[in-house]
């Protein structure tokens, strides 16, 4: 079940620039937004559009183009779809106090199934199994989050399928590691917060 409830209490509005946000659907095809998070640990937080918010995990190595690679994926708090575009600094003392850089953005095509047949990307969510084809500006193609039996927190594994966008020598997060929507490295945004 998608809620924001568990995003807006984990921060403070009045000393982060990070949206409040609402649920609420955008038109045409779903987003996703990938976004490379500078924080206590360096990682990717990974956001589908489910039901009116970003469904989101973490994902400490980013996501690969090679389809033998697993990725760990740990579930985190839904976001608000207005968090798609947020770049910038998180203040210390703030949750997820870091720099945030928006990695790779674009639409994705729900493909999850059940014994056979098409189920809704929200009934994939709560089966444990997610199937969607990106189409970003960096990845595109065929993926899939998986759920483990994980009883301390909510695991899942990121996959690329084989086929579109599928690529064993490519490394996008290390050959690909600038903003899509401002050009900017991590490094730069980090020093515009202190300037």
């Amino acid at each position: 079940m998608a809620d924001l409830e568990r995003y807006q209490r984990k921060r403070d509005f009045s000393s982060t620039a990070e949206p409040r946000g609402r649920q609420h659907s955008s038109t045409g095809d779903p987003h996703f937004v990938i976004q490379h998070h500078l924080a206590t640990a360096d990682h990717y937080d990974f956001r589908l559009e489910i039901d009116g918010v970003l469904v989101s995990w973490a994902v400490p190595k980013g996501p690969s183009t090679d389809p033998k690679v697993k990725r760990m994926a740990v579930r985190t708090e839904d976001h608000p779809l207005d968090y798609e575009t947020f770049e910038g600094t998180i203040g210390t003392g703030q949750y997820g106090h870091g720099v945030v850089l928006v990695w790779d953005r674009g639409t994705f095509r729900n493909t999850s199934t059940a014994h056979g047949q098409p189920v809704s990307a929200a009934a994939g969510l709560e089966r444990g199994h997610l199937s969607f084809e990106l189409a970003g500006e960096k990845l595109q193609g065929g993926f899939a989050l998986s759920r483990l039996p994980d009883e301390k927190r909510e695991t899942w594994l990121l996959v690329k399928k084989t086929g579109s966008g599928a690529d064993a020598r490519r490394n996008p997060t290390s050959t690909q590691p600038e903003s899509v929507l401002t050009g900017r490295t991590l490094d730069q945004i980090a020093d515009e917060a202190t300037e």
